[in-house]
C-alpha cells in the first residue's frame, strides 16, 4: 500500500509542468526582494511597537516618529537622486544636496534626540537606534529592487 501512495506522488510530479519564473535581466531575485521587504517591515514595526510602548509623553513619541518617517523620505529621495544622476538623467544640483541634507539631518536629530532623552535607558536608546539605522537602509534597498525590477521589465 506504502507504494501504490508513493507512485501516485510521483506520478504527480512527472505529469506537472514545472512552471518556472524568469527573472529578467538586471532584475533582483525574489529572495531578495523579499528579504528587502521583511526588512523593512521589521524595522518600522519594531520601531513603532517600541514607540507605542514607551513610557514618555505624547509629544516625545511624535518627535520619533517624525523623524522616522522624514528619515525613510529622505533616504528614498537620496537613492533615487543618486541613482538618476548615475543613469545621467537630470538632477538640479539643489535636489541633490537636499536630499543628502535632509537624510543627514534626520540622523542628526535622532542622535541628538536619544542623546538628550533621560528618560530612555541605554539598552532602549541601542533599540531605537538600531531600528531606525535598519528602517533607512530597507526603506533604500525596496526602492532600489522596485526601479530594478521596473527597469528590466521595460526593456523586454
Amino acid at each position: 500500500m506504502k507504494n501504490d501512495i508513493e507512485d501516485l506522488f510521483d506520478r504527480e510530479k512527472r505529469n506537472e509542468p514545472k512552471m518556472k519564473v524568469e527573472r529578467k535581466d538586471g532584475e533582483p531575485t525574489a529572495a531578495f526582494k523579499g528579504a528587502s521587504w521583511a526588512a523593512l517591515f521589521i524595522g518600522v514595526s519594531a520601531y513603532l511597537i517600541g514607540l507605542f510602548n514607551a513610557g514618555m509623553e505624547l509629544n516625545e513619541k511624535g518627535y520619533y516618529f517624525a523623524i522616522l518617517i522624514f528619515g525613510l523620505y529622505s533616504s528614498v529621495s537620496l537613492q533615487k537622486a543618486v541613482r538618476d544622476k548615475d543613469e545621467n538623467i537630470p538632477v538640479t544640483n539643489i535636489y541633490y544636496g537636499l536630499s543628502w541634507f535632509a537624510l543627514l539631518i534626520s540622523i542628526l536629530l535622532m542622535g541628538i534626540g536619544l542623546y538628550n532623552a533621560g528618560s530612555i535607558v541605554l539598552s532602549e536608546k541601542g533599540f531605537y537606534a538600531m531600528a531606525f539605522v535598519l528602517s533607512i537602509f530597507a526603506a533604500i534597498t525596496v526602492q532600489k529592487n522596485v526601479r530594478d525590477t521596473q527597469k528590466a521589465r521595460e526593456m523586454d
